[in-house]
């Protein structure tokens, strides 16, 4: 919102040398070379804002229950332990307003651009890029409404400023925040748009008469289509990422932070929107077999070619080719790692048995859980997500200890990229990545940014909330339906019945479903920076302490004090940066923030 952010963005974009700004990156996030100078450079203001889409991976878990760091001056980690302001913000997405200048400059414009010679191809050109720009404006306002949305101390329940014209430099940037319903109505307006221009997936097509209907008037020429719409536009923005970020803002809107009069936002309309996505997948059904492990699936992500994507991907990142980074972070020691990532026991307690069961379930003879033994006869996810002691991990196959007193320097607090929990991330990392020094390789890697297991646990928490665990609302499968999917497709169970899932989908009391749901969220997508912003959008508890595990010779030693948090109640809902408030004074503060 400041001011010179439009001297910024712009100067940078035009002193930018051509060959900087426009040399294609990997695989087909590029420009064209059939552009002329001048396409290639309103191109290039689309270009900037892809580069700045928050990243996926954003290890805000360390700011949960599920996990802390040992990096002692990691920013999540201050955040809590008492240091979040609104002048030391971590979660700050304010700057997404410069990526919507970006937008609305090119939205201004694209339509005087000659973007191919070919008639046709210049007007097909022109649709996709404006789709893109709405959907990208959507999905930047998306964003800042996540982390700033709130309650001002008179009680309103606000957004963030509307921008939808660019805002020159003679422009009044004191503008007011709009409410936090304005915001959900400006981002379905964009979205609608994007998908009136865009198609829901970018793939070749085959012959003429292939040519989508709304296409037709322009072309029905494959040649022309397939170079504007086919899949050199692969990981551009498209209609189905649309339709995700329309569940993600339905479902945010319908959670339990943002209840107020002014907000008509509704469960349903988060399931059926939710719903629109997975019977595009196909149903119940459609839910992918390999999803628990899309980021070790070697064969499957070894594969990958001209910008598609693997079965559980709606959008990804560009690939990262011979790629060790996210296991130099995160490995343990002994496979020369940093180990920055410790999962909490309060994650692995969160993993049931085998058989459904919770490990503190009432009757013990249904679990099985052997505190003796606890990581025996687990939710196989707790094997795949998770090393723990005794884990056999890395190219060796080699066995971690993560005990105080194991010798090695995995164990507990041995040295500064020791674990303080007794676990060390899996998830997100390949096993076949070697990070020793004297043999170091690398593998191919992706970042999701979109998974469709993500959709169909949006549908299952809106749909039991708006209908029940077994109401369906006008679509073929309910809460229930997909949780049994989703828990089979894991490995849970007992000769193909879910007795548990049973029990809570019959229970009298609503919590029972309702925690089922949102325990199976936390599992099946840790480490993927959902955690912070699930807890926050239910208003459930912020300040769990973290507690570990010292394995040591067979013997279990609770650690019950790992890090105790320091959240607010008015810490549900982030600041305004205070820079901006002090700057302009349209601009109210959420209650708390200083």
């Amino acid at each position: 919102m400041k001011k010179n952010i439009l001297f910024i963005l712009v100067c940078a974009l035009i002193l930018s040398s051509c060959d900087d700004l426009f040399t294609p990156a990997s695989e087909n996030f590029k420009t064209m070379d059939q552009m002329y100078t001048d396409a290639s450079y309103a191109q290039g203001f689309l270009v900037n804002v892809y580069r700045t889409i928050p990243t996926y991976y954003d290890n805000s878990d360390y700011a949960t229950d599920d996990a802390v760091t040992n990096q002692k001056s990691n920013s999540y980690l201050k955040m809590a332990l008492g240091s979040w302001t609104a002048s030391n913000n971590p979660m700050n997405q304010w700057t997404a307003y410069g990526a919507i200048q970006y937008i609305n400059l090119f939205l201004e414009h694209a339509d005087s651009v000659n973007w191919a010679a070919d008639p046709a191809a210049s007007k097909l050109f022109c649709i996709r890029m404006k789709g893109e720009a709405y959907g990208l404006r959507a999905l930047f306002m998306y964003y800042l409404l996540r982390s700033h949305a709130g309650f001002t101390d008179d009680g309103k329940l606000m957004g963030g400023p509307i921008l939808n014209k660019f805002m020159g430099p003679n422009a009044d940037f004191n503008t007011p925040r709009a409410t936090f319903a304005a915001c959900v109505k400006q981002i379905y307006q964009d979205l609608d748009s994007a998908e009136a221009k865009l198609p829901l997936e970018y793939n070749d097509l085959a012959s003429n008469a292939q040519v989508p209907a709304r296409y037709q008037s322009i072309t029905t020429n494959l040649a022309v289509y397939n170079r504007v719409m086919g899949q050199y536009s692969r990981q551009l923005f498209n209609g189905l990422i649309a339709k995700a970020f329309r569940v993600r803002t339905a479902l945010l809107a319908a959670s339990p932070a943002f209840q107020d009069p002014s907000n008509t936002s509704t469960w349903a309309d988060a399931a059926d929107y939710a719903a629109q996505i997975i019977d595009y997948k196909g149903g119940v059904n459609g839910l992918v077999s390999n999803g628990v492990t899309y980021y070790t699936n070697t064969s499957e992500i070894d594969g990958l070619s001209n910008g598609s994507n693997p079965a559980e991907i709606i959008w990804r990142e560009n690939l990262a080719t011979n790629n060790g980074d996210q296991e130099s972070q995160n490995f343990p020691p002994s496979l020369f790692g940093k180990g920055y990532m410790n999962p909490t026991q309060n994650l692995v307690d969160a993993f049931p048995m085998a058989n459904g069961y919770p490990i503190d379930y009432s009757d013990n003879t249904k679990s099985g859980y052997n505190s003796s033994n606890p990581y025996a006869g687990r939710d196989p996810r707790f094997a795949k997500y998770i090393i723990y002691n005794g884990s056999k991990e890395g190219v060796s196959n080699s066995v971690i200890y993560t005990g105080s007193t194991s010798g090695t320097d995995d164990g507990i607090n041995v040295k500064e990229t020791s674990t303080r929990t007794g676990y060390y991330m899996k998830k997100r990392l390949r096993m076949d990545v070697n990070r020793n020094p004297a043999s170091t390789s690398g593998k191919t890697h992706y970042n999701p940014r979109i998974r469709y297991t993500e959709m169909y646990l949006d549908y299952a928490e809106a749909a039991n909330e708006a209908w029940g665990p077994k109401g369906t609302g006008s679509h073929a499968y309910s809460a229930y339906d997909i949780i049994k999917a989703i828990r089979k497709r894991a490995g849970l169970g007992i000769n193909g019945t879910d007795p548990y899932l049973d029990e809570c989908s019959s229970s009298s009391d609503p919590g029972m479903m309702r925690a089922l749901i949102r325990n199976e969220r936390r599992l099946e997508l840790c480490f993927e920076s959902f955690r912070f912003w699930d807890l926050r959008r239910w208003k459930v508890n912020l300040n769990e302490t973290t507690r570990g595990m010292d394995v040591n010779a067979n013997v279990y030693s609770p650690i019950d004090n790992v890090e105790i948090r320091s959240y607010q109640d008015y810490m549900y809902y982030g600041p305004i940066p205070y820079s901006e408030i002090l700057k302009y004074n349209n601009l109210v503060q959420n209650k708390g923030w200083k």
